[in-house]
């Protein structure tokens, strides 16, 4: 996927800025596809800094409009059985300062869904501006790390084969765990 959004960003390169900013729009709305790819194709197009800041704006815009669309869509769900989980009820009931820290370290987190967080906070209570805050600040370490580590990867260098070998052996003992315990 990361070689055919390059070669978008070649193929138009006047408005490749706005065509990463549109794609991270669409991930975001579609919440649980992973946009390493896509920061992959900013660093490479764009170079580290420039790749990372346009990485950033992109989720920063896409987590909005996604908070937007579900807020006005699904709204109604709030009240659901599905979502009368204590720890999603937390976040849907949270407001201000409280509200606000949830959102922040569940973006800290790198294996939270990104999606599903936007969408709970969207139904919940929480206003618009503080998830922007919140999320920007919770998005920009995490950011940072995934373009660090993309970036090496992407050069070979001894840090990317180090991250590599840690995500490789991390997915290994990951099926390993679901493996066993359907045997089980």
């Amino acid at each position: 996927m990361e070689e055919q959004v390059i070669a978008l960003f070649h193929t138009y390169p006047s408005i490749a800025f706005l065509l990463s900013i549109a794609i991270n729009i669409a991930i975001s709305i579609l919440g649980i596809v992973p946009s390493v790819f896509l920061t992959a194709a900013n660093l490479a197009v764009f170079g580290f800094w420039q790749g990372t800041f346009l990485s950033f704006i992109g989720e920063a815009v896409g987590a909005i409009v996604s908070f937007l669309l579900y807020r006005k869509g699904f709204r109604k769900l709030s009240e659901t059985k599905w979502l009368s989980d204590p720890k999603v009820k937390r976040l849907l009931e949270a407001e201000g300062t409280e509200a606000f820290s949830l959102v922040l370290s569940l973006r800290l987190l790198p294996f939270v869904p990104s999606g599903l967080v936007t969408f709970v906070a969207a139904i919940g209570r929480m206003s618009l501006l503080l998830f922007l805050v919140a999320s920007s600040l919770g998005k920009l370490p995490a950011l940072l790390l995934e373009a660090y580590s993309v970036y090496q990867v992407m050069n070979g260098t001894w840090q990317g084969k180090v991250i590599l070998t840690l995500v490789s052996a991390f997915l290994f003992i990951f099926t390993w765990k679901k493996i066993t315990r359907k045997k089980a």
